[in-house]
């Protein structure tokens, strides 16, 4: 069976596509690749689906053993790659046939890689979904992240291609220590007063150590609401929590279905990728943006993800 044979897992590796959706109301979170443009580029260079299940890698260190012909990608944070110890370009195709060692460094620049091969890994779903949510216990191999040793089979080529993709460097994102988060104010923004609204737009926070694929909790200024919680309810992808200690709280793919703290807003996906990109330390600022301001950016943002042409070489 060709396939890629993991010699060392790194840090944190999972297999993820774009996420689970139409199960919450059984608890099943949503998972999927939390920096949604970097897991695109990877598969569109691979000229997959976008949709193709790709590995994840958070800080790096990964390296593995091509069994079968096969295109690659790299993208997301600046993770040094190397094949059969020749370093490679980053957002570029590239072809690894069997017994080629594929080895991924660890992070320089941002936190979260995507590597994609051609056709995708051959994952079967759970849910719809190949996403690994290693606290369900769901996706993946074994709802868990991935380990030496693990074998991930796919669909090889019968012959290489001819030519390789990139994404020109221009068109390429740069993962910076401080990001505006673009948020849309919530129903419940009247249990904040208009001084803590300013407060939570106008101050700059950090990450905390506490910053997973479930949240990112950040470290500042208290915000303090009128009310101490409310009814449990449905929580949406990017929703900024207020717990009792004012630190906000900024809920991601892995997130808990329902919560009981009351959320002054909610992050645009575009942004919640950059944050995801950010270590321990990072800076965070919060600017509101109106419902209609947010589809249009998504909407603009897609279409030039559509538009952008992949060069050959």
């Amino acid at each position: 069976m060709s396939g890629f044979l993991i010699q060392k897992a790194g840090v944190l590796a999972l297999l993820q596509d774009q996420g689970r959706f139409g199960y919450q109301q059984l608890g099943l979170t949503q998972g999927g690749a939390v920096d949604k443009m970097a897991f695109y580029w990877a598969n569109r260079l691979c000229q997959n689906k976008l949709s193709a299940t790709a590995i994840e890698l958070t800080v790096g260190g990964m390296s593995l053993l091509a069994q079968g012909k096969a295109t690659i990608a790299l993208t997301g944070a600046n993770m040094p790659l190397l094949i059969n110890g020749e370093k490679k370009s980053l957002w570029q195709s590239h072809t690894v046939v069997g017994g080629d060692v594929i080895e991924i460094g660890y992070a320089q620049q941002g936190l979260r890689s995507y590597l994609a091969v051609s056709n995708g890994f051959i994952v079967k779903p759970s849910f719809n979904s190949s996403a690994t949510v290693c606290r369900e216990g769901i996706g993946g191999l074994r709802g868990e992240k991935l380990t030496a040793g693990d074998f991930l089979p796919i669909h090889a080529l019968t012959t290489l291609p001819k030519y390789h993709l990139k994404l020109a460097l221009k068109h390429q994102p740069v993962y910076a220590q401080e990001v505006v988060l673009r948020t849309i104010p919530s129903y419940q923004q009247h249990h904040f007063s208009a001084y803590q609204q300013r407060l939570f737009y106008s101050s700059e926070f950090k990450v905390s150590e506490q910053c997973d694929r479930m949240g990112y909790r950040l470290a500042g200024k208290a915000i303090k609401a009128n009310i101490d919680g409310i009814l449990s309810e449905g929580i949406c992808h990017g929703a900024v929590q207020i717990p009792a200690d004012g630190q906000p709280i900024v809920l991601l793919n892995d997130r808990q279905t329902i919560g009981g703290y009351p959320k002054i807003g909610s992050v645009i996906s575009l942004d919640t990728a950059k944050l995801a990109q950010l270590g321990q330390g990072g800076k965070v600022r919060f600017e509101p943006i109106s419902m209609e301001a947010a589809h249009n950016i998504n909407h603009l943002a897609f279409s030039l993800f559509e538009r952008t042409q992949l060069n050959t070489c």
